[in-house]
């Protein structure tokens, strides 16, 4: 059952280097407009990337939540254009990147960013590359701390060489499980993993298993399928997203979801 007295703080904690999180996070990339460009219609109805708006979520941030709480962690990304609505393209060189932190500094009003992660591998930029151009970033104290997406075991191994990663974020979700081996490295390393999608573009709501669990815990599907996450894991830090109160209001109270065993194996085989 939902306990809807309680916050998504009911999830626990996990470590993102020096710092303590909640493994129930948030998401912005759908406060943006639709295809997550341009200004959301109702910018009253909202209470972070460069590549999301382009820039607009991270100005949402800054308007809703500068000064910031003292425990507040933000986190944003790096390595993506968007040229075009519905074109997201790798770059990874070190100038842009460089011009990519600066960039994410000003609109969200810091000094710091405490997570900055590079959002996939360029195949026009070596790894090496890219990634010595954030570690000198942080060297230089415009970030805290380092994570990577969207990437294979080998480019994780590859990525650990070269900087302290704390997080890795991967698509992740009910119906997509092929980040698995990824997900096994991060808990043996005590590495958060951050799934994206973790409704699976809304696949893992229409999961005849799912919506079975639903209905007999008395939860919704998308509330199920986070609850799953929560439990394959303890280093799985699901940050779902929306531009709703309701919905964010209902994928906080999955954390209060308790799964069973006999769930877990049902869902095992979704």
């Amino acid at each position: 059952m939902i306990d809807a007295g309680k916050p998504a703080a009911a999830a626990g904690t996990l470590r993102l280097g020096d710092l303590k999180v909640n493994r129930m996070g948030f998401g912005a990339m759908r406060v943006a407009g639709p295809d997550i460009w341009g200004e959301p219609k109702d910018r009253a109805a909202h209470r972070a990337e460069a590549s999301y708006g382009p820039d607009v979520s991270e100005i949402l941030i800054a308007e809703a939540l500068h000064p910031y709480p003292a425990d507040l962690v933000i986190g944003t990304k790096g390595g993506l254009t968007r040229p075009s609505r519905h074109r997201w393209d790798e770059n990874g060189r070190p100038e842009h990147l460089r011009r990519a932190v600066d960039g994410s500094l000003k609109r969200l009003r810091l000094e710091c960013i405490d997570l900055y992660q590079f959002h996939a591998p360029d195949p026009k930029v070596p790894y090496a590359e890219s990634l010595g151009a954030l570690v000198e970033l942080q060297r230089a104290g415009k970030i805290r701390h380092l994570g990577i997406s969207n990437v294979s075991l080998r480019e994780l191994e590859h990525a650990r060489r070269i900087a302290a990663i704390v997080s890795v974020q991967n698509e992740y979700n009910i119906e997509n499980r092929e980040s698995d081996s990824v997900l096994a490295a991060c808990q043996q390393a005590g590495i958060a993993f951050i799934p994206w999608y973790p409704l699976g573009a809304g696949r893992a709501l229409r999961s005849a298993k799912v919506k079975k669990i639903a209905s007999r815990l008395g939860a919704t599907p998308a509330q199920v399928a986070l609850a799953w996450l929560l439990a394959r894991s303890p280093v799985m830090l699901p940050i779902p997203g929306t531009g709703s109160i309701a919905h964010l209001e209902e994928n906080a109270a999955a954390a209060t979801l308790r799964l069973a065993p006999e769930d877990l194996a049902e869902l095992a085989a979704a």
